[in-house]
């Protein structure tokens, strides 16, 4: 019959094989935390620098076009006024549309790096849209 030492070494291998398997298992998530966390703050960044690029654009361009519409009107602070309702008007409109402009656009910009993946052809979210496109 089996021999009980034999059958304890046994245990006892497979016992460390699924203790090794574990530790390698674990480091391997941490890492590709890791990495999904670097491709977001990466992706982050290089967005928050765009739109402050584009936002000292805008800032000059409006400067300019409040200067000129002031200019028509005989009285500069008038130009001001006129183009910071616009914003006003834009915000309030933004505001309202939050929810479908921004908030939905940007949690699925998140989703779709975090379940990206880089080393097959097999991308989550591209099954996503394959199916959404199925239901329709």
């Amino acid at each position: 019959m089996n021999n009980p030492g034999n059958m304890a070494e046994s245990i006892d291998m497979l016992y460390e094989k699924a203790k090794k398997y574990t530790e390698i298992s674990a480091e391997l998530l941490a890492l590709k935390a890791v990495d999904k966390t670097a491709d977001v703050l990466s992706s982050l960044t290089s967005i928050v620098l765009v739109v402050i690029v584009v936002a000292m654009f805008t800032l000059f361009v409006n400067i300019g076009l409040s200067l000129f519409i002031g200019n028509l009107l005989d009285e500069y602070y008038l130009g001001f006024f006129i183009v910071s309702g616009f914003y006003l008007i834009l915000a309030l409109v933004l505001y309202k549309f939050k929810d479908k402009l921004i908030e939905t656009p940007v949690a699925n910009l998140i989703i779709a790096k975090l379940l990206k993946s880089k080393n097959s052809d097999f991308n989550i979210p591209d099954i996503l849209k394959e199916n959404d496109h199925e239901e329709a």
